[in-house]
């Protein structure tokens, strides 16, 4: 048998051999990416046929007798996205070069517009691309919306008066573009009246190239300017903590041309078989088990986290195409590694700037759930797809910079470049200051729905807004670093930080960067660097002004961690008690995720975000409606589905195997059904999201139990729906045909 093997270049990145959905439209859109076309249902290394039986998972098998392979090869990586090398070979032909791109005021200086738009026109056609969309990120899109994002597909061409079309893209349709924004969530701000939205490219994303369609990165506004997206508000903050950073460096003596934020997130998925995952309404529904039985095996062993990605399913071919298609429009997606719970796997890109990093993140998790389908999987991007097991976050590892490459929370570095040991003393003092100020705007901005289930359940920091300094760090900001011995002369010494991992804070400092390790795994993570950087810029301000006012850096420093020092927790935040002690020390704690968006609309927060530029009221209370009707609905879809479940599959199996719960089961259908009914007749958006609050964490789980219970006495033969067994377990369950 000829192995099924070879080195595939990203330029002509082949999906896995194993295709179960959308074949001719695979094969169409390799054709406009002008890549290797393929024989589907073939192998694409060797053109030849596989038998399309069980027996063709041999095939994997066989890999193992390779001696060796090709040479590996980065070619290609980034060809479809616009900038750099690729970008100058098509500006120079108008005069210009990749630089262009680089100074983002180019969108408004004159002829520039028309410059890129032709350039970009040029690359569409030699990439087989015909289509344009501006891509935007409207609210209330995490656990529903399909890549977070929303876009209208238009040619970039035109017909002439015969009926001939010829290619025409120009600068105003590359700037800016229109849609109906009252059809999307906002708050009030938009009515079928009212319905402007507006559209403008956002220069600091790349454009990219994806089958036949360019991407254009844009901010959403309404017609009154009022932001109607996740981006816009996090333009804002960025911009202030840029301007307000700048001036307090300034102020002590280090002159810098602005401030950049640059994050890294770690995105954390679920892979599970496809046809199992069709037998489960609610994750088709929902993203997460409503109902379901513990099997007999969980993550109690450990056995899972950075095992091996096991060959013999396609997990690994899916991890493998995801990549390559996230290299190839330019995003660097380094690591890959199971995680903790079966079924559960993580991707981490480089650092970068935080806009691009938040737009690349969206198409990953796009990526991500297109890939699993046509490798027989579905992928999972929900907080808590499954009871008993860890669910998934988004490690939002924040740090700020200069443009120039200094890492403000890298006490080595900008000691180095501003010549004054003070600043990074002082950068740290303000941010602690920050964090215990608003650690209720933190806690908002991760107060997804799925995190409801994920929040302080030993597998995610609790619901209290503390951070992690290491007492090293804590006491003279001086974090050092100390020698490791293994105890075996061959094995060399390593060094490591002074100060030992603390993954059970919510904020932790790293060393040159904090992580915001609560981050939900569904999210857009705009809004938590919304947050970040607004309470940062405040914090810089407020220590300027100081300075402005006399006062020396060391001693406001000083004066800052005395007021706030106590939001500093070094300990175990898991420890069953700390909670209530951090309530007692004034920390910001808040369990509940409803409780937390009406936090938004506080005197103190309004205040916050129209003093630094972010949002106006007007929009804070829209956004307030946005994260609360979106609660309730997201509940309502999962009590809704918990009633089909119930009627459609529960009940029929307990008949079926003569178990006593029929009448328990249908008194639970009136009781979630009453429920619903009190949440319709809600008049207010906060009443309508603490009673759906209620029913999910109470009600529903009560009802789930009785479930459960039918579940763990039923023939399997008499169960109509996908067990845990079956889910959680692609290494060891038996697949079926069906993935063939």
């Amino acid at each position: 048998m000829q192995a099924a093997t070879c080195a595939i270049s990203i330029a002509t990145a082949a999906p896995s051999s194993r295709k179960f959905s959308s074949r001719k439209m695979i094969r169409g859109s390799m054709f406009f990416r002008k890549a290797t076309p393929l024989t589907l249902g073939t192998n694409p290394c060797a053109g030849k046929p596989f038998a399309r039986s069980r027996h063709a998972r041999l095939v994997t098998s066989a890999m193992m007798s390779v001696s060796s392979s090709p040479p590996a090869s980065i070619e290609g990586f980034g060809d479809h996205c616009f900038k750099g090398a690729v970008a100058k070979k098509y500006l120079s032909k108008y005069g210009e070069s990749e630089k262009l791109l680089e100074d983002p005021t180019w969108p408004r200086r004159p002829g520039k517009a028309d410059i890129v738009a032709k350039a970009v026109l040029d690359w569409a056609v030699d990439n087989g691309a015909s289509v344009f969309c501006h891509w935007f990120q409207p609210m209330a899109s995490s656990g529903v919306r399909h890549g977070l994002s929303a876009q209208v597909h238009q040619t970039m061409f035109e017909f002439d008066k015969d009926g001939k079309p010829f290619f025409k893209f120009e600068g105003e349709q590359l700037l800016q573009g229109e849609t109906d924004g009252s059809s999307y969530p906002n708050g009030g701000m938009r009515a079928t009246h009212t319905a402007g939205g507006y559209l403008s490219i956002d220069p600091l994303s790349p454009i990219f190239l994806r089958e036949d369609t360019i991407f254009i990165p844009a901010a959403f506004v309404s017609y009154n300017g009022d932001a109607l997206d996740e981006k816009t508000p996090l333009h804002r903050a960025t911009q202030k903590m840029s301007k307000e950073g700048t001036r307090l460096l300034k102020l002590m003596g280090y002159d810098v041309d602005g401030l950049i934020n640059n994050i890294g997130l770690e995105q954390e998925i679920f892979l599970v078989p496809r046809h199992a995952f069709y037998r489960r309404p609610d994750l088709q529904f929902t993203g997460r088990t409503i109902t379901g039985k513990q099997p007999a095996r969980g993550q109690e062993m450990s056995d899972h986290y950075m095992a091996p990605i096991s060959r013999a399913t396609t997990a690994f071919d899916c991890m493998r195409q995801i990549q390559s298609e996230c290299f190839k429009i330019g995003i660097p997606l380094k690591t890959r590694h199971r995680e903790v719970a079966p079924n559960q796997y993580e991707f981490a890109p480089l650092f970068g700037n935080v806009i691009s990093q938040t737009d690349q993140n969206l198409m990953v998790m796009q990526i991500i759930e297109e890939v699993a389908s046509e490798n027989g999987l579905a992928a999972l991007l929900q907080e808590k797809p499954f009871s008993g097991i860890n669910g998934s976050g988004k490690h939002n590892n924040w740090s700020i910079g200069t443009v120039d490459g200094v890492n403000l929370l890298n006490p080595k570095q900008i000691n180095t470049a501003s010549k004054n040991d003070a600043v990074f003393p002082v950068i740290m003092a303000a941010l602690v200051s920050a964090i215990d100020k608003h650690g209720d705007l933190m806690r908002l901005s991760i107060a997804s729905p799925g995190n409801d289930f994920r929040l302080g359940a030993m597998e995610a920091p609790p619901a209290v807004m503390s951070t992690y300094l290491g007492d090293d760090t804590a006491a003279a900001y001086t974090p050092s670093k100390k020698k490791l011995a293994f105890g075996a002369e061959v094995i060399s010494d390593i060094e490591v930080p002074s100060e030992d991992r603390n993954r059970t804070s919510p904020f932790p400092y790293g060393g040159s960067r904090f992580e915001f390790r609560a981050a939900g795994s569904s999210q857009n993570v705009s809004l938590v660097n919304t947050v970040l950087n607004t309470i940062a810029a405040e914090a810089f301000s407020i220590v300027a002004d100081r300075i402005e006012s006399g006062e020396e850096p060391l001693k406001i420093a000083q004066d800052l961690l005395k007021q706030h020092s106590k939001v500093i927790f070094n300990g175990d935040g898991y420890d069953p008690e700390w909670p209530e002690k951090a309530v007692e020390k004034g920390i910001w704690r808040i369990d509940s995720g409803v409780e937390a968006i009406k936090k938004l609309t506080d005197a103190k927060n309004t205040d916050l975000f129209q003093k630094m530029g972010v949002l106006t009221p007007r929009e804070c209370e829209a956004r307030r409606t946005v994260l609360l009707e979106h609660y309730t609905a997201t509940v309502e879809m999962e009590a809704l589905t918990l009633i089909d479940i119930i009627n459609q599959h529960v009940i029929p199996s307990c008949k079926k195997a003569e178990l006593n719960f029929v009448k328990q089961l249908e008194d639970s259908v009136k009781s979630l059904k009453r429920s619903l009914h009190e949440i319709h007749i809600s008049s207010e958006a906060s009443d309508a999201a603490a009673l759906a609050r209620i029913l999910r964490l109470d009600t529903m789980i009560k009802v789930r139990e009785v479930c459960d219970e039918a579940e763990s006495l039923c023939p399997p033969s008499l169960w109509s729906l996908a067990t845990y067994s079956e889910l959680l377990f692609l290494d060891t369950y038996p697949e079926g045909d069906l993935l063939l």
